[in-house]
């Protein structure tokens, strides 16, 4: 066993395994993996072993399809057999509501290159003989579903590995892992002490106990899983094909052909967590758990109504084993925040679908610093500290339950609500707000009428809140709106070298003192990290303001581009809060509780003071997303309640309202305004996203300098815009395609109504020439395609003056 070594994974199971041969592939050498006992020796040896390339979430679809193409290849690699089969899959839907649903994601699969098609329940029969398709709609086919050997994958990474140099240890049980103060560690073993200046947690059922290890809590659980495998049908004996991969969507199970039998798994109700305090080292490697048949007596008298031949089959065995949820079901996967060198590749629930491209993202991220495109959706930094232990039980819990439910783009489900909440939250409440969450955070997405009952529906159509925003869009347009803005996350830079950080952080120039500007951040790819918004208080003190969800996010990369000394950087985000108002009459209502002055010569567009309001010591500046006249208001979360209730005993005297989240992404809709995670991410570049005009290219020095100049001399492939659709009872949706006639020329990166203006729009990316004014093209909404047109400009104001003048 090697002594040191410049990467040592943690985990031999399918996921580990794959990090460590991306790892050698990617040209690291001096790599090693550490299993306690042999691999496959946690969830991997008794996984179902299904595999597609279908996600709601493109980052994870990549993945999945990256996973899926790679095994024939892998076979080639090893000389080991897999167990490959590639009978097809199918979706199916029961429901009105579901069949419309696969709809949508059968034309949002173009965008994400994949090669779906939809089904009816004649061919669904002709595909899988022995299903009953007594009130399906249809279904989604996918021909590249499948299934494998689980043990043949995971060994066929292992092997690959070997070849190319990386050494894998068995029965070698990490028990320490401790800094060594020259930037390695020094991993404790059962056989000794082994240096790595890299340490990946791939430890799958034990992910917790390797985090605890560097103090640090992974917010995942183990959960108990059923499935069961058939004696031989008659029905299968001799049959000509394979049958497909069959998931039953409003059924909630799965099912394959396993040899003349079939396995059929289901996600049972209550869900059953396991080993909620820590998984026991003593755990075997070939353990399962003791089935529960009467909690699945429901789930399975399901699937013998789908299945009916199976009520003549015997069973030859119930599988019930662990593998481990996170809060929203998906991956925690790379550097853990404030842990140098410290990796993570764990929480993967569905290993043989996403094993391949989670190894791939993590060993791309180690080898060249950063991930290929935007991998937020699997990122670990994407949870914060209110990701606690009872948080992660009850989220886990609530995903496994609902793992083949309609999740509605307008839904935020229950449990773990609410995890935090501001100083305005209780205020809001008794106004009849109907409150989302983000990054633990409760936060208003509208008003409903008083009387009504302060909850949405969901839908994938336009919604109970839909005359609700309108009413709040048009008052702020008519005179203005009050909206909670705590959301948003806040970090103070400071001291005698916090402007040259910046400087060198954000792409473009830093503003004077009491001036406010946009400042987009890029990696050294010239990628976007990030669409801030930096405040100048004085000479060396910055407030930089951005998405509340992106926190630990942020601060990772804040971090690991600090210097030695000469600046501090707070994360304000839970200490302070922000109001914003906007509107006509927005000024008026600011200048009831100052006696500060905020008049446009002393407060123009984009400028910063610190003024008293209502009593408080506040951060005022001149901003607007609503293209309206506009002021963002950050004070300490203390203060924040007292604020708020001055504002709206006089705010009803102006004819101003209440204002939630819908009503300002229909309102910036309307302005061609795009935000981080739609329109902005790291899969795109500030010339493809507009952000251009922002970057500083004269700069000296900046993260992501050198690329943004290559990019800045070439055309983009694509552009960023703003168009006006012939939408019915539905706006579009995230990545539903735009298309030139037969030709798909873009996607919808995010839609809305625009209430003050009476019309449908959607922002999205579309290549060359299809990105001109007044360019004809059609959307998909809902399965269906819809006239849009290109607008050159905004839809309101398309001048700026409101929010620039006044």
């Amino acid at each position: 066993m090697k002594r040191q070594v410049r990467a040592l994974v943690i985990g031999g199971g399918v996921v580990g395994c794959s990090v460590l041969y991306h790892l050698a592939k990617l040209g690291w050498r001096d790599v090693a993996l550490l299993e306690r006992r042999e691999l496959t020796a946690g969830s991997s040896w008794h996984a179902a072993g299904a595999f597609h390339a279908l996600n709601s979430d493109p980052a994870m679809s990549r993945l999945q399809a990256y996973t899926v193409a790679l095994y024939p290849e892998l076979e080639k690699l090893s000389g080991q057999d897999v167990g490959l089969h590639y009978p097809g899959g199918l979706n199916v839907a029961a429901t009105k509501e579901r069949w419309d649903l696969l709809r949508a994601d059968v034309a949002r699969h173009r965008t994400m290159g994949l090669d779906t098609r939809l089904v009816g329940p004649a061919e669904i029969r002709e595909l899988c003989p022995i299903m009953d398709t007594t009130g399906v709609f249809g279904a989604i086919y996918d021909p590249m579903e499948g299934h494998l050997d689980p043990s043949g994958a995971t060994h066929a990474f292992a092997r690959a590995a070997r070849h190319l140099g990386a050494e894998i240890q068995r029965h070698t049980r990490v028990t320490s892992l401790t800094p060594t103060g020259r930037g390695t560690w020094e991993v404790g073993t059962e056989e000794g002490s082994i240096e790595a200046e890299h340490v990946v947690n791939a430890a799958g059922l034990w992910a917790r106990e390797v985090g605890r290890m560097v103090g640090v809590e992974l917010p995942l659980v183990p959960m108990e899983h059923h499935y069961l495998i058939t004696e031989d049908l008659a029905a299968l004996k001799g049959a000509a094909r394979e049958l497909p991969v069959v998931v039953d969507l409003d059924g909630e199970m799965y099912m394959r052909q396993e040899r003349h039998g079939v396995l059929l798994g289901v996600y049972e109700t209550p869900a059953t967590p396991w080993a909620v305090n820590g998984t026991p080292w003593e755990y075997g490697d070939h353990e399962l758990l003791a089935p529960d048949l009467e909690r699945l007596t429901g789930a399975l008298e399901k699937g013998f109504t789908r299945f009916p031949t199976l009520h003549a089959a015997g069973i030859r065995r119930i599988v019930n084993g662990p593998f481990t949820f996170t809060p929203d079901g998906n991956p925690l996967v790379g550097p853990v925040p404030g842990v140098p060198n410290y990796w993570a590749a764990c929480g993967v629930m569905a290993g043989f679908c996403q094993g391949g491209g989670v190894g791939l993202a993590l060993a791309t991220w180690m080898v060249h610093g950063e991930p290929e495109g935007d991998v937020f959706a699997l990122d670990v930094a994407r949870f914060g500290a209110y990701a606690t232990r009872a948080y992660t039980l009850a989220k886990a819990r609530e995903f496994y339950s609902r793992r083949f439910r309609i999740a509605y783009p307008n839904e935020y489900w229950p449990a773990g609500r609410p995890a935090k909440t501001s100083a305005l939250h209780t205020r809001l409440l008794a106004r009849n707000a109907v409150h989302g969450v983000s990054y633990g955070l409760e936060y208003p997405l509208y008003f409903a009428p008083r009387g009504a009952k302060a909850e949405e529906e969901p839908t994938l159509r336009r919604s109970s809140a839909f005359a609700a925003v309108g009413t709040e869009c048009r008052t702020a347009r008519q005179s203005g709106a009050v909206m909670d803005a705590c959301s948003y996350s806040r970090y103070e830079f400071s001291g005698p070298a916090a402007a040259k950080c910046l400087d060198r952080l954000l792409a473009a120039r830093l503003p004077e003192a009491g001036r406010a500007r946009l400042t987009p951040m890029l990696a050294p790819s010239g990628r976007l990290m990030g669409d801030l918004t930096t405040l100048r208080l004085g000479p060396e003190r910055f407030l930089v303001v951005g998405s509340g969800y992106l926190q630990a996010w942020h601060l990772r990369w804040f971090h690991a581009h600090l210097p030695a000394s000469g600046v501090t950087v707070r994360n304000l985000s839970d200490e302070w809060g922000g109001i914003a108002l906007f509107g006509p009459r927005s000024r008026e209502l600011l200048a009831h509780l100052t006696r500060d002055d905020v008049s446009a010569a002393a407060l123009p567009f984009m400028g910063v003071r610190l003024i008293d309001v209502a009593f408080a010591p506040a951060v005022a500046a001149r901003i607007s997303f609503t293209g309206e006249l506009g002021f963002e208001i950050h004070a300490p979360q203390v203060c924040l309640g007292a604020i708020y209730d001055r504002l709206m005993a006089q705010a009803g005297e102006l004819g101003m309202v209440d204002a939630g989240m819908y009503a300002l992404l229909s309102l910036r809709i309307e302005k061609g305004f795009g935000i981080w995670s739609r329109e902005f991410s790291r899969d795109y570049t500030p010339l493809e996203s507009g952000l251009a005009r922002f970057v500083a290219y004269d700069k000296p020095d900046f993260i992501g300098r050198d690329a943004a100049l290559r990019e800045r001399d070439t055309p983009p492939r694509r552009r960023l815009v703003l168009l006006e659709v012939a939408a019915l009872d539905a706006e579009a949706n995230y990545l539903e395609p735009i298309w030139a006639g037969a030709e798909r020329v873009g996607f919808v990166t995010s839609a809305a109504y625009g209430h003050s203006s009476g019309r449908s729009f959607a922002m999205g990316y579309v290549a060359g020439a299809a990105a001109a004014a007044g360019t004809a093209l059609e959307v998909t909404i809902v399965g269906e395609r819809r006239p849009c047109r290109v607008l050159g400009e905004a839809a309101v104001d398309p001048g700026g003056v409101r929010m620039r003048s006044g």
